[in-house]
């Protein structure tokens, strides 16, 4: 798959979570959170320390997500990434976008082996949807 069909893949999800969603409107875990609420998407963020961001409840952790999300965005750490990406796989996660600066060769690497769509090229999900900082 080239690039495009990649994200095509990762947008045809029903819904998607949002590791590294973020409380502050200034951070990109909280404008990739808005930016799938924008285009009519519904997305569920993950943050081990909010109740709620932006008005949508979190869970705390990726394997807490429900059945219907098989996409996920990373907006962490390259560490970080590299431990949710093994519980996301075994979660059923299918679909795996790196933000620019969350990738990690190690991660790219293990979703590669266990034959998940990883978009880590340095696409931004912000540029590719449209986002808008209202």
């Amino acid at each position: 798959m080239n690039v495009q069909e990649q994200i095509d893949q990762f947008l045809s999800a029903a819904a998607f979570g949002v590791a590294g969603a973020s409380s502050n409107r200034q951070k990109f875990g909280n404008r990739v959170l808005r930016c799938y609420l924008q285009n009519g998407k519904q997305a569920v963020p993950v943050n081990p320390k909010e109740a709620e961001i932006e008005g949508i409840a979190c869970v705390p952790s990726v394997d807490k997500l429900p059945a219907s999300v098989t996409s996920l965005s990373m907006i962490t750490p390259p560490a970080v990434t590299e431990q949710l990406v093994a519980q996301a796989i075994a979660h059923g996660i299918r679909n795996i976008w790196m933000q620019p600066g969350a990738e990690s060769p190690a991660a790219v690497a293990l979703c590669r082996e266990q034959g998940i769509n990883v978009i880590a090229d340095g696409s931004c999900l912000l540029v590719v949807l449209g986002y808008r900082d209202h």
